[in-house]
């Protein structure tokens, strides 16, 4: 295979871990996420540029402490160096995904749960999905 091909909103909506890299360029990574009703990402800032979709889903976007109502169809960009949260403030699961560039994450990485990816979360090691 050279480059990645896939109907990303089914993906997104069938997707029910809370990260799932589905792709490893080495400029660009794609991930699906699935948060929980009250679940979030969790505030973090990154050394690269981020930019998510919801497929599914209500929430608030917080940028640098503004808070942004986001729903289905919404995109947010992450750029370097800014202090971000994603939070699921609906009834139901918010279905997202969202590219990292560079990549932020190891290759093939799944975490069913918020609390495993924080137990077992590697970083990017610089191996992508095809050589």
């Amino acid at each position: 295979m050279n480059g990645y091909i896939i109907n990303i909103e089914q993906a997104s909506k069938e997707n029910n871990n809370f990260r799932k890299v589905l792709y490893t360029a080495k400029n660009i990574q794609l991930v699906l996420m699935s948060l929980l009703p009250g679940e979030e990402i969790g505030e973090e800032v990154h050394e690269l540029d981020q930019f998510i979709r919801l497929d599914a889903g209500t929430g608030k976007a917080v940028l640098n402490g503004v808070e942004h109502e986001i729903g289905d169809g919404s995109a947010v960009v992450v750029p370097q160096g800014v202090r971000h949260n994603i939070i699921n403030t609906g009834e139901e699961p918010m279905k997202l995904y969202t590219l990292y560039a560079p990549p932020d994450h190891k290759d093939g990485e799944v975490q069913a749960t918020k609390a495993e990816a924080i137990r077992t979360e590697q970083v990017f090691d610089g191996t992508a999905t095809e050589s």
